[in-house]
């Protein structure tokens, strides 16, 4: 597949170079990349446009209802090490922002790419993956996003007999349930912390066992399959037995459960174990997450968290008490205008942390709150919370573009 003769017809280059305008345009007026409006303009010019782009490129598609953009992040890095990589590292995840990543990427031998759970179907077909990695599947977007069992179901349908890698996690069985239609599987025992939308069967709906690590249901007898790769600790062992050591300056075992599918990814593509691991450790920050940045003379570390799952790894990896937190919660189009997943996300886990909430839906967060009995206080704004912050570095949660506003504040 890959190769340097030019697979873009005159109508698609002039399908890219319109949708590069826009972007300009769209950044020149602030709005933000651009990559979103120049896809949509390029694909209106070219509906074959995204398939075109991928012709040359080995494809990469990473899709789960949390850690894609970091996950991504890990495995371009990885890649790099066997030859040039095009990616949608911002995470504009839909086809519109994908065609426009690989527009830019001409040069490249490899594409990376973040894939939002509900297009992976129709990005898989356009684009001729080599490899697929699915991570998760649980609640999130309510009124955006089908239920988990259907969402699965339309993985399971999309990518069967897909000639495609299936990286798979091993320890969700939602996932499990998805990739099994696909006839070359490469299980990975990555963990599951947030369990509550896997207790029943996806292939009959009895109830699923869940002794210790294992799971299995009873009544049809789908099971765990015995996954050739594993996290284990601080390290990530291969199929041959061999423990490799993981050293990330992203924090929490989610990233390192990342780390894990993302060797497995490069090991597809012939990238040793130690060499992919090595390379992560470069990665410092994903798109803002997790950095560190200083805001009216205090340390704030920003972190995403967009639904129950996200906020429950999240909260694992926080300071403990006393260390001040921060929550921001909007309900705008991106992230969803239904708030009832709050409900969903056990808020004792910050019990003798100062608390203080914002964002457009301070109000709901702050009932949540209540009932759950927690001690915080609702501000105006950014700047009231930090005041009003005892000392010590701060923890600042935030759904999608309630963290896309607090960056632009502290200027990030």
């Amino acid at each position: 597949m890959s190769g340097n003769s030019d697979p873009l017809t005159p109508r698609a280059k002039l399908a890219v170079t319109a949708g590069k305008a826009a972007a300009a345009v769209s950044r020149a007026a602030g709005r933000g990349s651009g990559s979103v409006i120049g896809g949509r303009v390029a694909l209106k010019l070219d509906p074959d446009l995204l398939a075109r782009l991928a012709t040359h490129l080995d494809v990469i598609l990473v899709s789960a209802t949390n850690g894609k953009t970091t996950t991504t992040r890990l495995i371009a890095e990885a890649l790099r090490a066997a030859g040039p990589v095009v990616s949608n590292a911002l995470g504009a995840n839909m086809p519109a922002g994908i065609t426009s990543a690989l527009a830019g990427g001409s040069d490249a031998k490899f594409a990376v790419i973040e894939v939002d759970e509900k297009y992976l179907a129709g990005v898989a077909r356009d684009t001729d993956p080599k490899c697929i990695a699915l991570l998760n599947l649980s609640r999130d977007q309510l009124d955006r996003a089908a239920e988990t069992r259907m969402m699965a179901e339309h993985w399971r349908e999309g990518l069967a007999g897909s000639k495609a890698v299936v990286v798979a996690n091993a320890d969700d069985p939602l996932v499990v349930w998805a990739a099994s239609s696909s006839p070359n599987v490469m299980w990975v025992a990555a963990g599951q912390m947030w369990k509550d939308d896997a207790w029943s069967c996806p292939s009959c709906g009895g109830v699923m066992q869940r002794p210790g690590d294992d799971w299995f249901c009873g009544e049809c007898g789908f099971r765990r399959p015995t996954p050739t790769w594993a996290l284990s600790g601080d390290h990530v062992l291969d199929p041959h037995g061999s423990a490799w050591p993981i050293h990330l300056q992203l924090p929490g075992r989610a990233n390192k459960a990342n780390a894990a599918s993302s060797a497995a990814v490069a090991a597809v593509f012939g990238v040793p174990p130690q060499v992919a691991l090595e390379r992560m450790y470069q990665v410092q920050a994903v798109a803002g997450r997790y950095d560190v940045v200083q805001f009216m003379q205090r340390d704030l570390r920003l972190l995403l968290a967009k639904n129950p799952a996200g906020w429950l790894e999240t909260f694992s990896l926080i300071d403990p008490p006393p260390t001040p937190v921060i929550l921001s919660v909007n309900a705008r189009g991106a992230d969803g205008t239904d708030t009832s997943w709050l409900w969903d996300v056990d808020y004792t886990r910050l019990t003798g942390h100062p608390i203080f909430v914002l964002g457009d839906r301070k109000l709901d967060l702050a009932v949540r709150l209540e009932v759950a009995n927690q001690h915080f206080q609702v501000c105006e704004n950014l700047d009231q919370a930090v005041q009003m912050a005892p000392p010590g570095r701060i923890e600042v949660i935030a759904n999608y573009t309630a963290f896309q506003d607090l960056r632009r504040r502290v200027g990030n």
